[in-house]
């Protein structure tokens, strides 16, 4: 099992480690001299949501258990330039692989080459589940660790949409939409018994509150909650980036790396921006109260310890 390693023992023994010889900073040290030199808006932004972070932390979360290295299979390791990135389904993460298999030379240059089947591809970038306790630990002191969260209930029906809702996941609608079909649709039609491909929203929602769900197996990657993900109250991230403010977010981390010329895939425009929150507004308008409360009970960490505010079109009391 890991030591705890707890939230923002920042930069432990990796200021004048000699990264790579010596012969350039690590992205760590260059967030600790961003944040020790002159005023900068987005260091500042950054420094808030870390101390955000910390106190939410300590104010919501009890006694936890050691985290295995099998709890942090989403945390891709680059060795080169020192980061770890905690990938969160739905929060650009497709983007940001695409980005480090740039970065790493095992993509083509310029990330929006590299196709989505390519950059989720297994193996293509190692996980920190994939090494001893010992090396872990190692890079947890010494690398730049950052994820992207995204307001919970836009990630939620952004993940029903494109994995049970639209008629290219197929794949996923055998696995999950076939199982949410039996379990909760009396006198099912045998075609949605057999394709699960016309799930509704209200039913996929009350597959993730009935207890049966996670007692057969985790939730999808694509629907767990971002903290249960990346288990922020017990590893330190440095950068908290968001999906609502993607592109200055991705360009501080590329400006730590020392890589401010690779381009970030551009982020989706306001428009489809405020589509994605009109969309979840009008998927929840027709939950009842009741389902609402207790949907925001399921997802109040990532709420809570992401500083966003439970949507106005909630009904919650």
């Amino acid at each position: 099992m890991l030591p705890h390693c707890g939230p923002f023992s920042a930069f432990e023994n990796s200021l004048g480690s000699g990264w790579l010889s010596g012969k350039r900073r690590s992205p760590l040290q260059m967030l600790y001299d961003v944040d020790q030199g002159p005023h900068s808006a987005m260091a500042e932004v950054h420094r808030q949501r870390r101390d955000l972070l910390r106190r939410a932390c300590s104010r919501h979360t009890r006694r936890q258990r050691l985290l295995g290295p099998e709890d942090l299979r989403h945390v891709l390791v680059d060795d080169a330039h020192g980061l770890l990135y905690c990938y969160v389904p739905k929060v650009a993460c497709t983007n940001w692989k695409r980005v480090l298999l740039a970065l790493s030379g095992r993509g083509r240059g310029d990330p929006r080459a590299i196709p989505a089947h390519e950059a989720h591809a297994p193996g293509r970038l190692p996980s920190l589940a994939d090494f001893s306790p010992a090396e872990i630990n190692r890079r947890l002191r010494a690398y730049l660790a950052f994820l992207f969260v995204r307001e919970p209930f836009e990630r939620l029906a952004s993940a029903y949409r494109n994995k049970l809702a639209r008629p290219y996941s197929a794949a996923f609608q055998r696995r999950y939409g076939t199982r949410i079909v039996r379990r909760l649709r009396p006198r099912a039609h045998p075609d949605a018994l057999a394709r699960g491909h016309d799930v509704r929203f209200a039913e996929f929602l009350a597959y993730l509150l009935d207890p049966r769900t996670r007692r057969e197996e985790p939730f999808n990657e694509h629907w767990e909650r971002a903290h249960a993900l990346c288990h922020p109250c017990r590893l330190r991230y440095d950068v908290v980036g968001k999906f609502e403010t993607l592109a200055e977010d991705a360009a501080f981390v590329l400006d730590l790396v020392g890589a401010p010329d690779l381009r970030f895939p551009a982020p989706p425009p306001r428009a489809k921006a405020a589509a994605a929150r009109d969309l979840a507004e009008r998927l929840f308008r027709d939950i009842s109260p009741f389902y609402q409360r207790r949907l925001y009970d399921l997802y109040r960490m990532d709420f809570l310890l992401f500083n966003y505010s439970a949507p106005s079109y909630l009904r919650l009391h």
